[in-house]
């Protein structure tokens, strides 16, 4: 961590993304805070958070980077026919807290988790600004899938998703991703690659291309003009 450039807790710029480490790919910085204004300054720069408990936060641009293009979902034959026939009620910012929360629980094969109470509270902080929105699948009463993530612009950076019942996030993030197409986003963030992702049409793209997608300063209010999504 010596060699990385560390952030004061106010009054820091992040620096530019090409700066990044290549191993680990994409640590750019550490320290800072999660404030509001920090977080959708690092959004729009192609930075996000991503830091377990006990360490200091850090930041990351990776290279490539895991995007999905709305036009280049891809819904298999099996996934269509379980939407198609699904048991599911699709909402969004109905149960944003419950959904980060999900998301933060401890898988059975994982020794911690990155959605510390610090980053639950810090996303708590822009879904009350209507910068960070879930997505939720219902079954009768009981939320067992959902999603959420930050929207500035004509993109969606996902951060995190949980499923309770078979194909019940596959199912709310396809929705969101139509719903997306409609209302002309260009661009969803995944991040980094996952087989999960890559099965619904995500593809990687050079960082830089990456970054010719990311929002302009005057599509900063769009963001809550267009959800809720139903």
């Amino acid at each position: 961590m010596s060699s990385l450039p560390w952030l004061n807790d106010e009054d820091f710029e992040f620096p530019a993304p090409y700066l990044a480490l290549t191993e680990p790919n994409g640590l750019l910085a550490a320290g800072g805070n999660l404030a509001p204004s920090t977080l959708i300054a690092a959004y729009s720069k192609g930075i996000f958070p991503w830091f377990e408990e006990g360490q200091p936060i850090l930041w990351w641009t990776p290279d490539p980077r895991m995007v999905l293009f709305p036009e280049e979902l891809h819904v298999g034959r099996s996934l269509g026919k379980a939407m198609r026939k699904s048991p599911f009620s699709i909402t969004t910012d109905m149960a944003f807290n419950d959904v980060i929360t999900a998301c933060a629980q401890r898988r059975q094969d994982a020794e911690g988790t990155w959605i510390t109470p610090e980053m639950i509270d810090a996303y708590g902080d822009l879904h009350a600004m209507g910068v960070a929105h879930s997505v939720e699948a219902w079954e009768d009463s009981e939320l067992v899938g959902g999603l959420y993530g930050v929207a500035i612009g004509g993109m969606f950076f996902g951060e995190s998703m949980f499923s309770h019942r078979d194909n019940a996030s596959k199912i709310a993030f396809a929705t969101m991703v139509n719903k997306l197409r409609e209302l002309n986003y260009r661009l969803i963030d995944c991040q980094v690659a996952s087989a999960f992702l890559a099965s619904l049409g995500a593809r990687e793209i050079p960082r830089r291309e990456f970054m010719t997608y990311l929002p302009k300063p005057e599509e900063f209010s769009r963001n809550r003009e267009h959800w809720p999504l139903q």
